[in-house]
């Protein structure tokens, strides 16, 4: 039986939180410094926090559709 649709927004909301910080702290390894212009801390800053609400999402909605592909599965087999 599948996730009811309040059950998959909480799964949903919690994925995508998850990967959002997972992917902030992976672009914390990457040393920006080098590249980014003096007096411009507060824009890499957002950068930061931009590219790892895109990246989070991708990969939150590539779990959550690979999930839901995976539990429609054995309707091939009916």
């Amino acid at each position: 039986m599948g996730l009811l649709s309040s059950e998959q927004a909480v799964v949903a909301i919690l994925a995508n939180v998850f990967f959002i910080g997972i992917s902030f702290y992976a672009l914390q390894a990457l040393m920006m410094d080098k590249i980014i212009k003096i007096n411009r801390v507060f824009q890499a800053q957002l950068f930061y926090i931009l590219a790892s609400i895109v990246i989070g999402s991708i990969v939150a909605n590539f779990f959550l559709n690979l999930t839901n592909w995976s539990n429609q599965l054995p309707f091939l087999f009916n």
